[in-house]
């Protein structure tokens, strides 16, 4: 008997929608609403997929709508998504000694966006650490930031500081601050800091981690890790620059920079996102960086970084009609062409997303509608203060936005490869002829 191969890409998907069907459960349960009320099936949905696909959306508001227990879950519900249940598993199979089949291997490869199956545990492993250390390192700088705004009230200040640092490293952009998000420490230098440095540390991706760490020399780093931070760099202190002169008058340079970090799949602000109906400028630079999003294999979202880079270089040199190349390595043309489908399917998906939403919404028109699809596309969170006004519909909707963009869009365009196992073989040749373009 033949047995059947089950496609990896199905079940990353499955277990992804396994995570956000328990997390919304536990939060739909009385124990997890403020004074015993549940706060519904739709909105515990909604805040699920928001957390497991660490969006940062919410439709409730975490410090007053939901208790102890529900923040609780929310955490949890953050961290697995942002290194995926598959990561987590793994790694504990690890430690209690046992052994990867192949078919999980190749899972885990997928999941992790690898291009072999060499390494992967170690790679885990890794993974696993550094995000622990990381945060931890999160929790240290937050209580400097939050215990005298806590009055030195330690076991307050703790919570807060941990389940901010969570939300900050797995570009989350949950708080428990309130409905003002993190605009009432706009110039609370070290909780800045904290934060940006665990966003930027979170959506520059693993693989990027573990080469500095192991290399520590810029000549002898991957062009993959080299690629995302002259990307990553790029997009913060240009982003920082336009922000900063399109809104000159109502935003300070910290909050320039913050935003311009956040911006990029983490989505706390301490800019009132709602006043860029006044800075129509300042809009479209923030949604070029939400569309954009982190580095591959990290805990952010976007087209990412690296799709931004390669568009560009292979644009650069078709122009001069040669074969694109940096850091004396070619670029192969199959990355060329994924670079340019993402790009393509990510506008797509954004358009259809935000005619859907003003259709099924008139009212909400077409600025905000379009910056909620995005950031949601993107995992981001950021919002122009929507997000509480959506109908049913309408949420539900945008759970699948964001469940598509935390998956990305070509694991789920992927699906319908049969040849997954193997590269395309096919027997028979067709005659090539051109179609003109442009």
């Amino acid at each position: 008997m033949k047995t059947k191969k089950i496609h990896p890409y199905f079940i990353i998907i499955l277990t992804f929608l396994g995570v956000i069907l328990t997390g919304t459960f536990f939060l739909v349960l009385p124990i997890s609403g403020a004074h015993g009320k549940s706060i519904g099936f739709v909105d515990s949905l909604f805040m699920s997929t928001s957390a497991v696909c660490v969006t940062g959306l919410g439709t409730v508001t975490i410090a007053t709508d939901l208790s102890l227990f529900g923040k609780i879950i929310m955490a949890l519900l953050m961290e697995i998504g942002g290194l995926s249940i598959l990561t987590i598993a793994v790694f504990f199979f690890t430690i209690l000694g046992a052994k990867l089949s192949i078919s999980n291997k190749f899972l885990l490869r997928e999941a992790l966006n690898q291009s072999s199956v060499k390494g992967l545990t170690t790679l885990v492993i890794k993974i696993i650490i550094w995000s622990a250390i990381i945060q931890f390192i999160g929790v240290i700088l937050n209580m400097f930031a939050l215990m005298p705004y806590f009055d030195g009230n330690f076991p307050k200040a703790l919570g807060y500081s941990i389940f901010h640092s969570i939300a900050s490293f797995n570009n989350a952009g949950f708080d428990v601050f309130g409905n003002n998000s993190m605009i009432d420490f706009s110039s609370n230098l070290i909780l800045n800091t904290s934060t940006m440095f665990l966003i930027i540390f979170g959506g520059i991706g693993f693989i990027v981690l573990t080469d500095v760490v192991k290399k520590r020399r810029w000549k002898n780093f991957q062009l993959h890790t080299k690629l995302v931070l002259i990307t990553t760099i790029s997009l913060i202190f240009s982003g920082a620059i336009l922000i900063k002169l399109t809104a000159w008058t109502d935003i300070t340079w910290l909050q320039a920079f913050f935003t311009s970090v956040t911006s990029r799949t983490a989505g706390f602000t301490t800019y009132d996102m709602a006043e860029l109906e006044n800075h129509p400028a300042t809009y479209v630079v923030i949604i070029f960086l939400m569309f954009i999003g982190a580095s591959p294999c990290s805990t952010g979202g976007g087209i990412k970084t690296t799709t931004l880079a390669i568009a560009i270089i292979a644009t650069m040199y078709y122009a001069r009609g040669k074969k694109a190349k940096i850091f004396k390595r070619k670029i192969d043309d199959s990355q060329i062409f994924k670079a340019f489908v993402l790009i393509g399917v990510g506008v797509i998906i954004i358009v259809f997303g935000t005619f859907v939403v003003c259709a099924a919404q008139p009212s909400l028109g077409l600025m905000k509608s379009l910056f909620e699809v995005v950031s949601a596309f993107s995992t981001t969170g950021l919002s122009m203060g929507i997000t509480s006004s959506l109908n049913t519909f309408n949420k539900l909707f945008i759970c699948l936005i964001m469940f598509i963009g935390r998956l990305g869009p070509l694991t789920i365009i992927g699906l319908v490869n049969k040849n997954w196992m193997s590269e395309s073989n096919e027997e028979i040749q067709y005659v090539e002829e051109s179609v003109i373009i442009g």
